[in-house]
């Protein structure tokens, strides 16, 4: 078996009838990172001795009988910026390279229990804020594919190395396609999971310790498959304490393994995003080949909300749950906080307490929007079962570290804000939508292209089906060049 290609499943299937051991599994993993990891950048953080013996622990296991759970001795990296006890999170930031995690995130901990073998970790932007994967801690993660391109952010080095044969299985993070673009731009299969049902309590950002949830952000699984994307939501999905008390999590089963009869809703461009003619011409062929596998397909949908003002209320909700997650003592805000009040001023207290009002009331405004936004999209998945639309307007493209404000991003030759990208991904993201990505072909450059598949709150288990469905399936990148 070639642990460079096989899917999670596959692998789980091999240790399981004692095919192969999950010694040998790891050590082949890590030969290979050795062998190719250091053109790549993609695994930044290793943890080989107790994953050795983890490895070592789950074959005995299996020996007698024994199971840990879905993924019994699956070795595994995780994002960085997720903790893992003993190892460092510093989310690309030269200020946290001191912070070392004294506890696993819920997610790998939930991983760990599964019978999960996490033996590192895998590049970030800078505190997980690019849609380029590169930062002074750890340096630059290339695309496996062509290292002259990106591999996308900001779970750019988690899809690097699921492409590049590194790892079968990742965790990583999304709140501005940060789990679907790398996907798209490696070729490999991401979940964006509905918010809120998989904890990322343990991630950087927010500050270190950090106990509230993030508006909009998610932690989802990458893989080579779309059933490696359900297998690891099963493992993943559930409430943190203290609401594990009550509250549990039943997902809702997917109603077609198949293209045949799926109700499709496909918006294949847009204005405030142009696709690219190579991307467009491999959507359109895609949307063609699932009419023809049975498929009923409408390009022009009806009661599709409104895009525009989805993008519209996703944006200062985005950016004021970023700005809010970047740890303390890196912020650079002038806004005064309640904290910051001198009880004895007090002109000053009144105005403060006001401003503060004020940009809460905003907030609140703006939840109420999207909230709205949300019963929309419940009416509109009454009607159909997924929408598929482009993960992002072109493949992998040109690094650029240039000042991050100023980058353009060229599609078809025309020069547009880099930050556009984030119409594609915003869709899902405002809305709390689950959404896949799964490869559909290869450009004339020879760069991967991907589909996005959104569906109703947690059809999570839809969508990766849908995506197993209509995805091409993973091809691996020519390493040896």
């Amino acid at each position: 078996m070639e642990v460079a290609v096989a899917d999670a499943v596959e692998l789980l299937a091999a240790l399981k009838a004692k095919e192969l051991s999950s010694r040998e599994l790891l050590d082949a993993l890590v030969a290979r990172i050795d062998r190719y990891d250091a053109r790549v950048g993609a695994v930044v953080v290793t943890d080989l001795d107790r994953a050795t013996e983890t490895a070592r622990r789950a074959d005995d296991a299996t020996a007698r009988g024994e199971t840990w759970g879905p993924l019994h001795g699956l070795p595994m990296t995780v994002k960085e910026a997720f903790d893992v006890e003993g190892l460092p999170t510093t989310s690309g930031s030269p200020e946290l390279v001191g912070n070392r995690a004294v506890r696993d995130a819920s997610a790998v901990a939930r991983l760990r229990r599964a019978g999960a073998v996490i033996f590192g970790k895998t590049n970030v932007p800078l505190f997980t804020g690019d849609l380029q994967t590169y930062n002074d801690v750890y340096g630059t993660t290339v695309n496996p594919w062509n290292p002259d391109v990106t591999c996308g952010g900001s779970s750019g080095g988690s899809a690097a190395a699921v492409a590049a044969g590194f790892t079968p299985l990742e965790l990583g993070s999304d709140i501005g396609g940060s789990v679907r673009n790398p996907a798209h731009f490696c070729g490999v299969y991401g979940l964006k999971t509905t918010f809120g049902l998989v904890s990322l309590r343990g991630h950087v950002p927010g500050p270190p310790g950090t106990r509230s949830r993030t508006d909009l952000a998610v932690a989802g699984p990458l893989g080579r498959s779309g059933r490696d994307l359900a297998l690891a939501l099963g493992v993943l999905a559930g409430p943190d304490e203290p609401d594990d008390r009550a509250w549990r999590v039943e997902l809702v089963p997917p109603r077609h393994r198949s293209l045949e009869g799926l109700r499709v809703a496909a918006v294949l461009d847009h204005p405030r995003c142009p696709v690219g003619r190579e991307v467009a011409a491999l959507l359109a062929a895609t949307v063609e080949r699932m009419e023809q596998a049975g498929a009923r397909v409408d390009t022009e949908p009806v009661g599709l909300p409104d895009l525009d003002a989805s993008h519209r209320l996703y944006l200062p909700l985005l950016y004021g749950a970023m700005a809010a997650g970047f740890p303390v003592e890196v912020r650079r805000s002038a806004d005064a906080t309640v904290d910051d009040l001198d009880p004895a001023d007090e002109s000053r207290h009144a105005y403060l307490v006001r401003g503060v009002a004020q940009r809460h009331r905003h907030w609140l405004a703006l939840d109420e929007r999207r909230h709205r936004l949300r019963a929309g999209w419940e009416q509109f998945f009454d009607r159909y079962d997924v929408l598929v639309c482009p993960p992002g307007p072109v493949p992998a493209f040109p690094h650029d570290h240039s000042e991050i404000g100023a980058r353009t991003l060229v599609v078809d030759g025309e020069a547009r804000d880099y930050w556009d990208q984030l119409f594609w991904a915003g869709i899902a993201t405002v809305a709390y939508l689950p959404a896949a990505v799964a490869p559909i072909g290869l450009s004339s450059d020879g760069l991967p292209v991907g589909i996005q598949v959104v569906g109703r709150a947690y059809d999570d288990l839809e969508v990766a089906a849908v995506a197993d469905a209509v995805g091409t399936g993973f091809v691996p990148p020519v390493m040896d060049r």
